[in-house]
């Protein structure tokens, strides 16, 4: 019985996209654990990460209806630094513009993308689906619910920034409880439309929730709408500092825990002849991502789509485990959230277009792609 078991958990994972699934397919159960040993990060693509990371903060910082420059900013950086000889050439306009506004901008755009792409991934080595995503399980919207509520019906002492990611937490643990409730009343919980469509009705659900509450609070309207269309608040360090804790902790936890989200991967019974406490470790996992995303989501609101476009971005290129795919995608997803960024408030300056509109318009075809190559696996 354990041969057959195996045998069909082989064959489920040729049906899933190029990456560590598929690359162990032909493997059969012997290598697979080798496999993951094997396959972890390489300097090579760590160097590329951080270089991708690195020129999109650049490009973050420069970018804006004022120019700046890169030279006077790197000379600013310098002076900041106390390295000798720097001074800076800027104005103390233009130094205000640049550390009170452009960097901590970027720096909350690159926390936010990189807690997305990370508990994206998360989420679909935990529920070994591809297509899971904070976005489509209904994570977000939950966690949005949650803030409105907060900003509507909290006492007004309470109803700081120090509530929102709480309240944001509750109301998105409440989401990603629900859809898998959902797709396991299915008896198809590992199916990846059906958890898909699960997390679809789960955030129709809390966002006409939401929707209802912004129609009996009006005064919280145009906070919401904001929200809802997902955007990174030019409101200097404070945000910065309010979910920078959150995500901390998040990712501390899963990096931690990398290596067991491959182990998961090869399906509950072998984790657990391995030696996983797979109830205990799925939940610290789940309960990290939803907090990291629920915090993001308090701040910049409903952002979709970046837990899928770079996880599977990074398995199409290098089709690694998640040993390294996990801190490759808080990398590149930090960049890429960045540079969506930078197309939303240049495109059609002095306008900005809102976050999550950009996402959208890479993410819809991405996944639609992403859907396509699953197919094996769906129905």
């Amino acid at each position: 019985m354990k041969a057959l078991r195996r045998g069909r958990e082989a064959d489920a994972f040729r049906d899933l996209p190029a990456g560590p699934e598929s690359a162990r397919a032909d493997s059969g159960p012997s290598r697979t654990t080798e496999d993951i040993r094997a396959r972890g990060l390489t300097p090579l693509w760590a160097a590329g990460a951080v270089g991708f990371l690195v020129l999109s903060l650049l490009v973050g910082v420069v970018s804006g209806p004022i120019d700046l420059g890169v030279g006077a900013v790197l000379e600013s950086a310098g002076a900041h630094l106390h390295l000798p000889g720097a001074t800076s050439p800027l104005s103390s306009t233009e130094e205000a513009i640049l550390w009170e506004i452009r960097v901590p901008r970027v720096v909350l755009g690159a926390l936010v993308g990189g807690m997305l792409a990370l508990a994206g991934a998360t989420y679909q080595g935990v529920f070994r689906n591809p297509l899971a995503d904070p976005y489509l399980l209904g994570v977000a919207a939950g966690a949005g619910l949650g803030a409105t509520v907060a900003i509507a019906y909290l006492p007004e002492g309470l109803r700081g920034q120090r509530a929102l990611p709480i309240a944001a937490f509750l109301g998105g643990s409440a989401a990603v409880v629900l859809t898998y409730a959902v797709g396991r009343s299915a008896r198809r919980e590992r199916d990846a439309a059906t958890l898909v469509l699960a997390g679809v009705t789960v955030a129709a659900f809390f966002t006409a929730w939401q929707t209802f509450l912004q129609q009996q609070n009006t005064d919280t309207l145009q906070q919401v709408y904001t929200w809802i269309l997902g955007s990174i608040p030019s409101t200097g360090w404070p945000d910065v500092v309010l979910i920078l804790p959150y995500v901390a902790v998040a990712g501390v936890v899963i990096l931690a825990l990398r290596r067991v989200v491959d182990v998961l991967s090869l399906g509950d019974d072998e984790a657990a002849t391995l030696g996983v406490h797979v109830g205990r470790v799925r939940l610290a996992l789940v309960v990290a991502a939803t907090l990291g995303t629920a915090a993001a989501v308090a701040v910049t609101g409903l952002i979709g789509f970046v837990g899928i476009i770079v996880p599977h971005a990074i398995r199409l290129v290098s089709g690694m485990s998640y040993r390294a795919l996990l801190p490759l995608s808080a990398i590149v997803g930090a960049g890429f959230l960045v540079l969506a960024d930078v197309i939303a408030r240049t495109a059609l300056s002095p306008a900005e277009i809102p976050l999550g509109v950009v996402t959208a318009f890479f993410g819809a075809p991405f996944f639609a792609l992403v859907l396509r190559s699953t197919r094996g696996g769906v129905g």
